[in-house]
């Protein structure tokens, strides 16, 4: 694939989203940017963030345009300029894997490649698997995320929600932290979708039922999950792994390596 030239402006500044309805009528933002001929390469961010903060501000869309592949990412229900539910019911995995599709049919989009991180991989697992004649390969960065977010303690967010109690878990102080940290995130909206992925009892993927089509798992040497992306990678058939140097969950969206390796396997044929 040949490289293209792309002004600096146009891919570090986001687009005004188009809105795109979910099936359950669901509101969701997206963005594109790129050759509208281009191969398309989808991007889902991770959990408290959005497109923005994870794929435009890492340099993601500009490393990926320049690559010259066609842009879409979508701010996922509960996040960024998406309409954000309040209800836990609102926030299966299965109802986030066919938000994805959605906005694949609004965009005409019947060929992709697929790039997720945090809960966008645990996402990306699900709609490799179920849509495998759609995407034809997956970047998917620091999974399984499912470990904290199971561990997060929801009933001190409430009370942190209610009336500002303090908050005593370390763990859920730092999601608190990493919520606030994004403008526009509503914390309510974001426990109601670490809630209704408890009660879907899909948190963590399935090792046992893995995704056939090549796929790149890359998670941070410094994140303490790294281990159970190891094995993840080593349950899928047509997986390899790549070790993102010194970055932890947090910050490895922005590791140049971590870019560089995911273009590299995306142009594989």
């Amino acid at each position: 694939m040949d490289a293209v030239a792309i002004p600096l402006s146009d891919i570090t500044d986001r687009p005004e989203p188009q809105q795109v309805y979910a099936a359950d009528g669901t509101r969701l933002a997206t963005y594109t940017w790129g050759d509208l001929d281009a191969p398309v390469v989808i991007l889902v961010h991770g959990f408290a963030s959005s497109a923005r903060d994870n794929w435009v501000l890492t340099g993601w869309v500009r490393e990926l345009t320049k690559a010259g592949y066609r842009v879409l990412a979508l701010d996922q229900r509960g996040h960024g300029l998406s309409e954000k539910p309040h209800l836990p019911d609102d926030y299966s995995i299965r109802t986030l894997v066919t938000d994805v599709e959605a906005v694949l049919d609004a965009y005409l989009v019947d060929d992709a490649v697929y790039v997720g991180y945090s809960l966008g991989a645990r996402v990306g697992w699900e709609v490799v698997k179920e849509l495998p004649h759609r995407i034809a390969r997956a970047v998917l960065g620091g999974v399984p995320d499912g470990i904290p977010l199971a561990r997060l303690d929801l009933d001190q967010v409430r009370a942190y929600i209610a009336d500002g109690s303090p908050v005593g878990d370390r763990t859920t102080q730092n999601y608190i932290a990493l919520t606030e940290r994004v403008p526009g995130n509503d914390l309510r909206a974001l426990v109601a979708l670490a809630e209704g992925m408890r009660s879907s009892g899909a948190i963590d993927p399935d090792p046992t039922d893995a995704p056939t089509r090549p796929i790149l798992f890359a998670t941070g040497s410094k994140d303490a999950i790294i281990e159970g992306s190891r094995a993840l990678a080593s349950a899928a058939p047509d997986a390899r792994f790549f070790e993102i140097p010194d970055r932890n969950h947090f910050n490895a969206p922005g590791s140049r390596a971590f870019k560089e390796a995911a273009v590299e396997f995306l142009g594989e044929r």
